[in-house]
């Protein structure tokens, strides 16, 4: 795409590059609503149809910002394996190259997210589950606070159940299995 800063004025841009901006402020807009950052998913979408890898100066000039920002943007997709760096270099400069399989970039997002949310809770509730039980076993907890216990621990073994559950998802979801994208077999 044109070299110009994403601000600048549409009617500086080609038909085509006008078109594409839509889409890519839908990217955007996509990711924010998943948790990540506004301006990197507009980063993602100009590296999605860029045509060849990119040089963080290059997306610095594009998106006009920072080059703190621009790696720290960068840095932040490749964690999301939204975003590649190839081992080649130009001009002594790292390059970078998006994702541009879409169904690749989704099974690569959703699952590092939810197994960060997976591994949070599950370390979180295997230490609160045994305290719980003690507290709820001992013969010096008064009985109000052993019944309390006794429900929050129905309510923590269904949050166990459903953490079961959602990893066998993300599991399916890493190996391709859910969704039929190109590639997976059909469940």
């Amino acid at each position: 795409m044109k070299q110009a800063a994403f601000g600048e004025d549409n009617r500086q841009l080609s038909p085509r590059e006008q078109l594409l901006r839509r889409v890519i402020d839908a990217i955007a807009q996509t990711m924010d609503l998943y948790g990540a950052n506004y301006s990197f998913g507009q980063l993602y979408g100009i590296m999605f149809f860029e045509d060849k890898p990119m040089t963080l100066e290059e997306m610095k000039q594009v998106m006009n910002m920072s080059k703190s920002n621009m790696s720290y943007g960068v840095r932040s997709l490749m964690s999301s394996q939204m975003v590649t760096k190839l081992e080649e270099k130009r001009a002594r400069k790292d390059l970078y190259v998006a994702e541009t399989d879409f169904f690749q970039a989704f099974r690569n997002f959703f699952t590092l997210k939810l197994q960060r949310e997976i591994d949070v809770m599950q370390e979180a509730m295997g230490a609160v589950i045994p305290q719980l039980e003690m507290l709820a076993q001992a013969g010096d907890t008064p009985e109000e606070e052993r019944l309390s216990c006794s429900r929050d621990l129905e309510k923590l073994r269904h949050a166990a159940e459903y953490y079961r559950w959602l990893q066998q998802f993300v599991d399916g979801l890493k190996n391709g299995e859910m969704f039929g994208g190109p590639g997976a077999e059909q469940h």
